[in-house]
């Protein structure tokens, strides 16, 4: 299930906005490749951290 802005994980709930939308379209494009949610959503935030 892809994310948007308004419908999220939890886990991004108190990152920056920017940065939350970043990790959205890291995670989104993780789900499409086939990576796990509970894989994606570190990898996303991590990496839209360090993008930051």
């Amino acid at each position: 299930m892809p994310w948007t802005k308004k419908d999220y994980p939890s886990s991004m709930k108190n990152l920056k906005e920017r940065v939350r939308n970043k990790a959205i379209e890291i995670a989104n494009a993780l789900l499409q490749e086939g990576y796990d949610e509970d894989r994606a959503i570190p990898i996303a935030i991590s990496q839209a951290e360090k993008w930051d």
